[in-house]
């Protein structure tokens, strides 16, 4: 269950960093109140999947999480660099991630 907080919690990590860009500089109050919202939610999730996973794990699964979904988000929504070098590094970090997942003793 733990598991599936930590992507749940990543996902709202990815909501906040594709926030931003919306918030044009926290001028805009609407999409900044959603980004907030995002960020807590996101870091209380974080902090309960901790419970029972390593910090280090957990840690790193998220902000994995979010890295990979803001680029693939800024690639669709942004139109952000799709380059091959590019998607190969998200490959890098995606089985980074299921290294840990699936080496952790948890």
């Amino acid at each position: 269950m733990s598991w599936l907080v930590l992507f749940i919690a990543g996902l709202f990590e990815v909501a906040w960093a594709i926030g931003l860009k919306y918030t044009e500089g926290f001028t805009r109050p609407l999409p900044t109140v959603g980004t907030v919202l995002a960020m807590a939610i996101s870091m209380g999730l974080l902090g309960v999947a901790m419970k029972e996973l390593p910090v280090g794990t957990a840690y790193a699964v998220w902000t994995g999480i979010g890295a990979i979904g803001t680029v693939v988000l800024g690639i669709v929504l942004f139109g952000d660099s799709a380059s091959a070098g590019r998607l190969l590094c998200l490959l890098l970090i995606f089985v980074g991630l299921a290294g840990l997942k699936f080496l952790s003793p948890s």
